[in-house]
């Protein structure tokens, strides 16, 4: 496992002032408000979250509340739960193997894979646990299929919520929650900013996983003329390949252009409701280069989590005295 440059330290240190005429005594450390975090989604970029969550927990930040969408709530209501290790150890163990054996193949059904493999491995440390359980509020944010609604689930099962919140569209079979059939809470709020508000929450601070996968938006005006297929350099070599080679080397398989149709929503979506309703702090791990499914990357993902947390203490430690 990763061993965490400890900071606990500095965090320890800081809240202290120097009394007025530079006297050695100490006054009496700062009040702090507490956080409200923001868990977004993003597929295997989601470990990062256990970066950011480890980082949090080293400098000696209280978190007050959750909201998490997608593997945002897996990661929220784990690190709640307690289970924070148990889900650490278990995406440090992902192979690629691994990870398609955890998937159990369902094509008469309403998505590519049933996930009944995954949540059976969640029940083993966690089954039985409500949201009633938690020692802090915590919300899942999931999508009804069938209206588009909004949906966030703060009371029963937290399996069942977080399995909801994750259940993307064609890979995942949708999830009957009380007779609402629910699937992953990022097609209608990626980072979940809003939700911490209504609550009413003075600090909130978003783990955004998105922001450098595009860019901003453009716009491109292309010929949709068919185009002479064109010779390009071997890289082994002086021999020449068509361009129809090169298009057989990069073609997508079907889970592969729903995910990164996916992956484009969930961009623009965030970039539109952080605009209109932003948090006080956003944490922005760069995860570009880290592929939605590539699950089997915990290490890096989480590292950079860490890392991203880590740069930014200093500001979060201004705003918690300012609000406190």
């Amino acid at each position: 496992m990763l061993e965490w440059a400890s900071i606990r330290g500095r965090a320890e240190a800081r809240g202290k002032v120097q009394p007025p005429g530079g006297e050695a005594a100490v006054a009496e450390p700062l009040r702090k408000s507490g956080i409200a975090l923001a868990l977004g989604g993003g597929a295997a970029r989601g470990w990062a979250h256990i970066g950011v969550l480890r980082a949090l927990d080293e400098a000696g930040i209280e978190i007050d509340m959750i909201a998490g969408t997608s593997i945002g709530a897996l990661a929220g209501g784990c690190y709640l739960a307690g289970k924070l290790d148990q889900l650490e150890e278990f995406a440090r163990s992902l192979t690629r193997r691994r990870m398609f054996g955890l998937l159990d193949l369902h094509l008469g059904g309403s998505g590519l894979f049933g996930g009944m493999r995954l949540t059976a491995e969640m029940q083993r440390h966690m089954d039985g646990i409500t949201f009633e359980d938690l020692p802090k509020p915590f919300v899942c944010v999931a999508t009804e299929v069938r209206t588009g609604h909004e949906v966030w689930l703060n009371s029963g099962s937290l399996i069942t919520a977080m399995r909801a919140s994750y259940a993307l569209p064609g890979v995942f079979e949708p999830v009957n929650c009380n007779g609402r059939l629910l699937v992953d809470g990022a097609l209608v709020n990626p980072v979940p900013v809003s939700v911490c508000r209504a609550y009413e929450q003075p600090l909130v601070v978003a783990v955004n996983l998105h922001y450098d996968q595009y860019g901003r938006a453009a716009v491109i005006k292309h010929s949709a003329g068919a185009a002479e297929p064109a010779a390009l350099p071997d890289p082994s070599g002086g021999r020449v390949r068509d361009r129809t080679a090169k298009a057989r080397e990069t073609r997508m398989g079907i889970t592969g252009v729903m995910v990164e149709a996916f992956n484009i929503i969930q961009d623009r979506i965030s970039r539109s409701r952080l605009a209109g309703d932003p948090p006080d702090l956003a944490l922005q791990p760069k995860l570009a280069h880290v592929g939605l499914t590539e699950f089997h990357r915990a290490d890096e993902a989480i590292r950079l989590g860490y890392e991203a947390t880590i740069a930014r203490l200093s500001e979060l430690d201004r705003l918690q005295v300012v609000l406190a």
